[in-house]
């Protein structure tokens, strides 16, 4: 245990527990004894890591966190799964992570500068990349991938084993059920797709050529009348030596029998 850590006197650490320089924790925190805490993490108080958890540096835990405690699932036996969370994170009051099973990863992973707003929950066996905003009341079934830059609005819901691609947006209160291809915006009852999230690509610093390609690639995706297949192959002919539509493209080859997101079905007069 590091000296230079700050430990209030009402907090419970276990004495096996891995402190690095600088880390503070308030009062009423538990800490178990195969937690790491990174240099520079703050807990404020009421906060519960548990399990074989580890925190990167500079993450901010706010009360009533918990991380690490069993996962939410009836197969679970006590395996020594890993929740695993990256650098300067900041973790709203009341969220809660849960690590992996031996039905899948053994662990769950969360990447660097992420925000978890109040009561959002991320699930055993996620993947989460690098720059994710949940906001509050968001929550992510077991199994679910993110990838980096990704926004999910509050009060919605992802379903178990789904992918959102870079630089989607989930709007409020929307349920996914599908894939979300890269950049693209999901809003609805019944979540559906609704063109690609412009203003986050803007805000990122993507340039003009770039956003009309994608735009270009996503009629040639989502506006035909041939068979989804079909219009992957036009879509790679089209726009094979374009990057940023590479990684749409890459993200739809990367598990071909997976259902992507669709835009909602036009209504033919008559």
């Amino acid at each position: 245990m590091s000296a230079a850590a700050t430990i209030h006197p009402m907090a419970l650490v276990d004495p096996a527990a891995k402190l690095g320089a600088g880390v503070k924790i308030g009062p009423f925190c538990t800490i178990g004894p195969d937690v790491e805490l990174g240099d520079g993490v703050e807990l404020i108080s009421h906060v519960v890591v548990a399990g074989h958890t580890s925190i990167g540096p500079n993450t901010k835990v706010f009360p009533f966190v918990s991380l690490g405690l069993p996962p939410q699932d009836l197969k679970f036996s006590g395996e020594k799964s890993q929740l695993i969370i990256g650098a300067n994170n900041v973790i709203r009051e009341h969220v809660t992570m849960n690590p992996g099973t031996r039905g899948d990863k053994m662990k769950t992973v969360v990447g660097d500068s992420c925000m978890f707003m109040v009561n959002t929950h991320v699930a055993h066996d996620c993947i989460l990349g690098s720059h994710i905003i949940m906001a509050n009341n968001a929550v992510l079934a077991g199994h679910v991938t993110i990838e980096d830059h990704v926004i999910i609005g509050g009060n919605s819901a992802i379903h178990q084993h789904l992918r959102l691609g870079a630089h989607s947006f989930v709007g409020g209160m929307t349920p996914v059920r599908n894939d979300i291809i890269p950049f693209g915006l999901a809003i609805g009852e019944t979540a559906t797709l609704n063109g690609l999230n412009l203003v986050g690509l803007k805000r990122r610093g993507f340039t003009k050529p770039q956003i009309q390609s994608l735009l270009a690639a996503y009629r040639t995706l989502f506006d035909g009348e041939a068979q989804f297949a079909e219009r992957i192959e036009e879509t790679r002919q089209k726009f094979g030596d374009n990057e940023v539509v590479q990684r749409i493209l890459a993200f739809i080859d990367a598990d071909a029998g997976r259902n992507v997101m669709q835009p909602p079905r036009r209504r033919h007069a008559g």
